[in-house]
């Protein structure tokens, strides 16, 4: 049984980890560099900076994070091993109804994660050439409509 609880800074190494391992899974599009840039930006400056919850199981070990800001999800990531057994999905739910968190973006890229967030009621609103970093890598804006896709 997995529980919500607030992320501690003891927790971002893990959750650095999750991130990696995530990320690795679903976004080819990111090369071996990018990821060694973005690796201290998560650590030092997103998640400090963010209301961040994680996912434990019954041993306390953390599977998953979603990070917060106001209404929007600014980031959610399960760990590869996991993947596909309903982190994600706990992790979102927990969003939209606790925190009413209804907007996000999503690399048009990472195929798995728009395919998952229409699944969940997300509807594209939007369109960015460029990630919020500057980088070439599109983003889909999306926002809650609790209508699922397909």
């Amino acid at each position: 049984m997995l529980i919500i609880t607030p992320a501690k800074p003891d927790h971002f190494p893990r959750l650095v980890t999750i991130w990696e391992s995530s990320v690795r899974a679903t976004h080819d599009f990111l090369c071996e560099a990018d990821i060694e840039k973005l690796r201290p930006l998560l650590l030092n400056t997103y998640l400090p900076n963010l209301n961040v919850v994680v996912t434990q199981d019954e041993n306390g070990e953390i599977h998953g994070f979603l990070g917060t800001d106001a209404n929007r999800i600014e980031m959610l990531f399960v760990d590869a091993e996991i993947r596909g057994k309903g982190t994600g999905k706990f992790l979102l739910n927990y969003a939209v109804e606790q925190l009413q968190a209804d907007e996000l973006d999503v690399n048009e890229q990472n195929p798995q994660g728009v395919g998952f967030y229409r699944h969940m009621g997300f509807t594209q609103t939007g369109r960015s050439e460029l990630d919020g970093e500057g980088n070439p890598f599109p983003l889909l804006h999306m926002k809650y409509t609790g209508k699922t896709a397909g």
